[in-house]
C-alpha cells in the first residue's frame, strides 16, 4: 500500500468514526480527543507535526532569550546597591538565592506567556507585549513577594536588570525579526498553506497575503468548489493552482501531499460550521493546521474574547472607545514627544528655514485648514515645498490629478520647488506639524488629516476617521502612502481608528523611520 494510500485509508477510518458517534454528537467540541485509537491521530509521515523552521527559530530565541537573562542578573547581582544588612548576616549567600529565582522564574514567564508561539513569530507587535508582559509580572511579583517577606527591596534588580534586560529582550527580539525578513525576502522561512472556499473569497485572502510581506505566507495552492476544480486563479502577478475540491478527505490528503502547514478556510464553506468541523476532524491525521479567515476585517485581536457557554464558543467583539484613560495616555505621550522633539530639532529647522528662503520667494511656512477630530477645523503647519501660487494654479492642473478618490496628487507636480522635492521626499516638510501636536490639533499617530473638501465628498463610513485626532504619521504613511488607492487608504484609516494602541503606535512611529531613509509613494 503507498503512502497515499495509507493515508487515505486512515483518513476515511477517521472521519467514519466521528460520524458513527466517536464524539458525542456533531455539536461537541472541535477539540474532544477521547476513546479513539491514538493509531488514527499518528501524521502519515515520521516527520513531527508542526513547521520544521518555527522549531528551529524558537531555539534561536530560547538560547538568545536564556543568555540575556543570565547577563542582567549576573550584571545586577555585581551591581548590587542594597547595604551589607539588608539581606541579612549573610547578603552574599542571600543574593545569589535571590539571583537564582529571578532567573529560573524569568526564564519560566518567558515560556509560560506563549512568547516564542508560532502565531506572534516574526508578525505584529503582539510577541513585544508578551515580552514586556513577562518581565513586568516577575518583578511586579519579586517586589510583593519582598514586601511580604518584609525584606528590603533589592534595588539593583529594579535599576539595572529590569530595564536593561527588557530593552535587550525586545532588541533581540527586533534583530531575530529583522534576520527572518531578510530570509523570508529570498524565500525562506515562509508556512505553506492551502486556501480553502469560494472563488471570490479565496481571491481576497490571497491578495491580502500578498500585501503584507511580514504575514510570511507562501500560498502553495486553493480548493474550490467541485465544479471549478481544475481551473487556475489569475491574480495579479501569479497563477494559483486549484490543487482539489472542498471535500474534506480531499483537502486532507491534498494538504499532506503538498507538505503545507495550514488549511486557510476564507469566508463560510457549503455546509456552513458542520463543513469546517468536519475539515477540522478530518485534519488532526496531518501535519497541517487549520486557520479561519475572519469576515470581521477591521477588527483586531486584543477587541476578540471568547466566552464558550455550555459547548457555544461566542465571539465577543469589544466596541472601540473614543475616550478614556487610554486617550490621556496617548496625549501625554503626544507632549512629551512633540515638545523635545521640538528642542532638539530647533537647528535642523533654522537649517531648513534658509534653504527655502533662499530657493524660492516667499514664506519659509505653509499653513492649510484641515479637518481634526469631530469635524473641528484647525490651522496645519508645514515648510513650504510649493510655489507662493499653487492654490490658484490648483484649478488649471485638475485634469492631471493621479490621486486616489477625493485625494489631489501629480507625480511630477510642477509647482514643487527644487528644495521642496527632497522635502516631500524625506517627509522634512511635515515636521512643523509637531506645532500642531503640542496644541493639540493632531496627534503623533492618526489617519492623514483630511482637507475640508475632501470630508464633504466622504462617504458616511469614511467619516469614522474624524472620531480620533489625524496624526503626523499613520498606516497610510507606512503602507504606500500615494502608491494606495482610496479604499486601501480609508480601509487602513478606519483599522487604525478601531485598533489603535500605545505599542501600535510605536510600532508605526519604528516603521515611519525606516520609511522616510526608504521613501517608498512620496510625492
Amino acid at each position: 500500500m503507498s503512502a497515499i494510500d495509507d493515508f487515505h485509508a486512515r483518513t476515511l477510518n477517521h472521519s467514519a468514526y466521528w460520524r458513527q458517534g466517536g464524539a458525542a454528537s456533531l455539536n461537541g467540541p472541535l477539540t474532544r480527543r477521547t476513546a479513539w485509537d491514538p493509531a488514527l491521530l499518528a501524521p502519515a509521515s515520521s516527520v513531527d507535526s508542526g513547521t520544521p523552521w518555527a522549531k528551529r527559530y524558537r531555539r534561536f530565541l530560547r538560547i538568545t532569550d536564556i543568555a540575556i537573562v543570565l547577563l542582567t542578573v549576573v550584571a545586577a547581582y555585581t551591581l548590587r546597591f542594597e547595604p551589607a544588612d539588608a539581606l541579612g548576616p549573610t547578603p552574599s549567600a542571600s543574593y545569589l538565592i535571590v539571583s537564582c529565582v529571578i532567573f529560573v522564574v524569568w526564564v519560566l514567564a518567558l515560556e509560560v506567556y506563549h512568547t516564542r508561539d508560532d502565531t506572534v513569530l516574526g508578525i505584529g507587535s503582539d510577541e513585544y507585549k508578551r515580552v514586556l508582559d513577562a518581565t513586568m509580572r516577575v518583578f511586579g511579583g519579586m517586589a510583593i513577594v519582598m514586601i511580604v517577606l518584609n525584606v528590603d527591596v533589592v534595588r539593583s534588580y529594579f535599576a539595572v536588570a529590569m530595564p536593561s534586560g527588557a530593552f535587550l529582550l525586545l532588541l533581540s527580539r527586533w534583530q531575530w525579526r529583522a534576520w527572518l525578513s531578510r530570509q523570508r525576502h529570498f524565500g525562506h522561512y515562509l508556512s505553506k498553506v492551502l486556501v480553502v472556499g469560494e472563488r471570490g473569497d479565496v481571491e481576497y485572502v490571497i491578495r491580502q497575503f500578498g500585501k503584507v510581506s511580514g504575514a510570511a505566507y507562501e500560498v502553495v495552492g486553493a480548493a474550490l468548489p467541485a465544479a471549478e476544480a481544475g481551473n487556475g486563479l489569475r491574480l495579479p502577478g501569479r497563477n494559483i493552482p486549484v490543487m482539489c475540491g472542498l471535500d474534506a478527505e480531499e483537502v486532507a490528503e491534498t494538504a499532506q501531499r503538498a507538505g503545507v502547514n495550514s488549511v486557510v478556510v476564507a469566508g463560510t464553506l457549503p455546509g456552513g460550521p458542520t463543513a469546517i468541523r468536519e475539515l477540522a476532524w478530518t485534519l488532526e491525521c496531518t501535519d497541517a493546521g487549520l486557520a479561519l479567515a475572519s469576515n470581521l476585517t477591521n477588527v483586531a485581536g486584543p477587541r476578540i474574547h471568547w466566552r464558550p457557554v455550555e459547548g457555544l464558543p461566542l465571539m465577543h467583539v469589544e466596541l472601540p472607545q473614543f475616550t478614556g484613560g487610554k486617550h490621556v495616555l496617548k496625549r501625554a505621550v503626544d507632549i512629551v514627544v512633540a515638545g523635545t522633539a521640538l528642542l532638539l530639532l530647533l537647528p535642523l529647522f533654522a537649517v531648513l528655514a534658509l534653504v527655502i528662503a533662499l530657493d524660492s520667494a516667499g514664506p519659509v511656512f505653509f499653513k492649510q485648514e484641515r479637518v481634526g477630530r469631530n469635524s473641528e477645523r484647525f490651522m496645519m503647519y508645514k515648510f513650504r515645498s510649493m510655489v507662493v501660487s499653487a492654490e490658484q494654479e490648483l484649478a488649471a492642473l485638475a485634469e492631471l490629478n493621479e490621486g486616489a478618490g477625493p485625494l489631489f496628487k501629480i507625480k511630477d507636480d510642477p509647482r514643487v520647488t527644487r528644495a521642496g522635492r527632497w522635502l516631500r521626499k524625506y517627509s522634512l516638510d511635515e515636521l512643523p506639524q509637531l506645532w500642531n501636536v503640542l496644541r493639540g490639533d493632531m496627534s503623533l499617530v492618526g489617519p492623514r488629516p483630511p482637507l475640508p473638501c475632501e470630508v464633504d465628498d466622504y462617504e458616511t463610513h469614511a467619516r469614522r476617521r474624524l472620531l480620533i485626532k489625524p496624526g503626523i504619521t499613520g498606516l497610510w504613511q507606512v503602507n504606500g502612502r500615494s502608491n494606495l488607492d482610496w479604499d486601501e487608504s480609508v480601509r487602513l484609516d478606519l483599522y487604525y481608528v478601531e485598533n489603535w494602541s500605545l505599542t501600535g503606535d510605536i510600532m508605526i512611529l519604528w516603521r515611519t523611520a525606516k520609511v522616510v531613509l526608504k521613501p517608498v509613494g512620496a510625492y
